[in-house]
């Protein structure tokens, strides 16, 4: 399985780079770059969880939250260095929205074909469920409404915000992984089991390193392209990030998702859909704001009122769904169902409404 992903892999590179070196266009080499970052976020994720098992369970779990959505945050990078930030923000809201209803929808639809009800651990979800509040809830909100006032302070807002979010997700891996290790231990264990014999540890490294460099490399060749593709398609930025760019960073997470809740792990499923989202709004975008600081790029976290009202809208029907700690077909279909209606709405934004 490693290894014809690593061909296809190459091959996909390969013809990407064949395709920016020839000039064959804005729209191929757009969609060459975004299909070859696909097969290398799922080998770096394999290489993560490879140098994670070996660094032990506590090390490990802090490097698999810090490279979870490794390819989120260089696309992020290389959209601020473009002046992209509503790329940024929408491609935060597009993993937001994706994860907690796409990705955990459509985990819940296919795991409950196979089983007609399925379980995971209630605790865990209830602490998620209070994670998603403050991490979306609350810390977007607030920079969206109290920024629309009289006296702008969205620059100043957002950077409280951004630490306090730091912060917060922070003490909440070490709550999982140290204070409060044993609720969160069969999802180790699990893990555990998904791989079987560990791979060597240098070989994981050098590919670690390798597709980082990649994914840099076609990240600034697909942002580089986002302006003349969205004048050619007729798409808005907004449509760009929340629903290409997010289903690109995300693709190989999805697909792990729905695998466990097929094989009725409904448990490490949940953790993986759920604690994508809360990387991606708690780490990866207060890092991203930090990143602009220092760059010298002005970004905050005003997002527009659609992306608001459906990061709000997936995080309100998540909680709602997760909190009795059971899941079925019916309540994947519902979530998968309010996915689509929220893509066809930002399809619908004509640019000028980004």
């Amino acid at each position: 399985m490693n290894r014809l992903l690593s061909i296809v892999t190459a091959t996909l590179v390969a013809v990407s780079i064949v395709v920016q070196v020839g000039r064959f266009g804005d729209m191929p080499q757009f969609f060459a770059a975004a299909i070859a970052i696909i097969p290398l976020a799922a080998l770096m994720g394999k290489a993560t969880e490879t140098i994670a098992a070996h660094a032990g369970a506590r090390l490990g779990g802090l490097l698999s939250a810090t490279f979870g959505n490794a390819v989120e945050l260089i696309i992020g990078i290389f959209s601020l260095h473009e002046g992209l930030t509503s790329l940024v923000k929408a491609s935060i809201t597009g993993s937001v929205v994706g994860n907690l209803l796409f990705v955990l929808g459509l985990s819940f639809f296919v795991g409950g074909i196979r089983h007609p009800i399925q379980e995971f651990n209630v605790r865990v979800a209830r602490s998620n469920a209070s994670m998603l509040m403050l991490g979306v809830g609350v810390a977007f909100v607030v920079p969206t409404v109290f920024a629309r006032t009289a006296h702008p302070v969205s620059s100043v807002l957002s950077f409280g915000v951004a630490g306090v979010s730091l912060i917060v997700y922070l003490l909440g891996l070490y709550f999982s992984l140290f204070t409060h290790r044993d609720v969160f231990a069969y999802i180790g264990h699990e893990q555990e089991e998904a791989q079987g014999s560990q791979p060597r540890l240098w070989p994981a490294i050098l590919t670690l390193a390798v597709t980082t460099v990649l994914v840099s490399v076609e990240s600034d060749w697909l942002v580089g392209t986002v302006r003349s593709i969205a004048t050619q398609l007729g798409w808005s930025e907004l449509f760009i990030g929340v629903v290409v760019v997010a289903i690109i960073g995300n693709a190989a997470e999805h697909a792990s998702a729905v695998w466990m809740a097929w094989k009725n792990r409904m448990d490490l499923s949940v953790e993986i859909a759920v604690g994508s989202t809360l990387q991606v709004a708690m780490f990866i975008a207060p890092v991203l704001f930090f990143v602009g600081v220092c760059i010298g790029v002005p970004f905050n976290f005003m997002f527009t009122w659609p992306e608001l009202v459906s990061m709000i809208a997936a995080v309100l029907l998540v909680v709602v769904l997760m909190l009795d700690g059971e899941s079925n077909w019916l309540e994947g279909a519902m979530a998968v169902g309010a996915y689509l209606v929220l893509a066809a709405g930002f399809y619908s934004l004509p640019a000028a409404a980004a």
